[in-house]
Parts: C-alpha cells; structure tokens; sequence
C-alpha cells in the first residue's frame, strides 16, 4: 500500500529518513525548479552545445566532430542530455548527405549506450555514419571516443523515417 504526500505516492516500506534523502537530491539537481524564458524557447538544448562541436571531417554518409567536455552535470562529468543532443545532431548530419533536402526526416527512434564517462576537459572524438539509407528510412551509428586515450565512452543509434514534401 502506498499512502499520499499531496501529489507525491509514497511506499509505506519507505522510511521518512529515506524519503527525505531523494527529495533532497531531486532539489539539489533543480528537478522541480521552473525554467525561465530562456530554457524554454524552440530547441533550446542546440544553443547548450553548439559552441561545443567542431567538425573535423564530412564525407558522403560519414560525418566526424570534436568536442571538449565541459562539467554539465550534478556530478562533474558529462550529462547525459548533452550526449543525446550531440548524437542527434550528428546523426541528422551523417543522415543529411545521404537524404536530400527534399525530404524532411522525422527521428523515430534512437538508443544510447553510456558505457563509461569522458573526463572533464578532455577531448572526445565523435565520429557518426550511415549504417543503412533507403527510399524510406535512415539509420545512422555514432561512437563517442576520448581522443587522447581512444577508449570508446557513448554509442548511439538513430533511426529516420524520410518524410515526403507535400506537393500542393
């Protein structure tokens, strides 16, 4: 059974001292903290990152960029959210010289795996490509890398549903 704290379900097997400890964490890291106008303009995470990327290399369905990890998160190291946004970008990019301009592409699915974390400062290789690219669809993989030491720290995958123009 679990009982109510105004909005909140809280489990009878919780004890307040607990309860207390996450609520505290949650408030620390601003979950319930409103955004101001500026944090809630359209795409909004672009501006976070696009002084962050640097392309270093573009070629038919290959796209690769640096970028210097900046402490973004609670906990010093990169947020997670960023690497979202940067694989997303990437991703429309590598999808980009493959799809033409034409075709508006709709992201349907992506998967991130954070298999370790890249140290603050350093310098992370990201390097995306086109796995598959069809009438219908592209599919598109990303390798975060710390460049210094090559040790592989974000993969992700992206798939796009190519969306025709409407022909009125």
């Amino acid at each position: 059974m679990a009982v109510s704290s105004g909005s909140t379900i809280i489990s009878e097997d919780m004890t307040e001292e607990n309860v207390q400890k996450v609520v505290g964490f949650l408030k620390k890291v601003g979950v319930s903290a409103s955004l101001t106008g500026q944090f809630t303009s359209k795409d909004f995470y672009s501006s976070i990152i696009r002084d962050l990327l640097s392309a270093h290399r573009v070629e038919r369905g290959r796209v690769t960029c640096f970028f210097s990890v900046k402490p973004l998160n609670f906990y010093g190291s990169m947020h997670g959210g960023a690497v979202g946004a940067i694989a997303e970008r990437m991703s429309i990019a590598c999808a980009r010289t493959m799809v033409a301009e034409d075709k508006e592409l709709f992201l349907g699915e992506m998967s991130i795996s954070y298999l370790s974390t890249a140290p603050e400062n350093a310098e992370v290789i990201v390097d995306g490509s086109v796995v598959r690219s069809g009438r219908n669809l592209t599919v598109v993989a990303t390798e975060f890398r710390v460049k210094k030491s090559g040790k592989l720290v974000y993969t992700t995958r992206a798939t796009f549903y190519h969306m025709p123009s409407a022909k009125l």
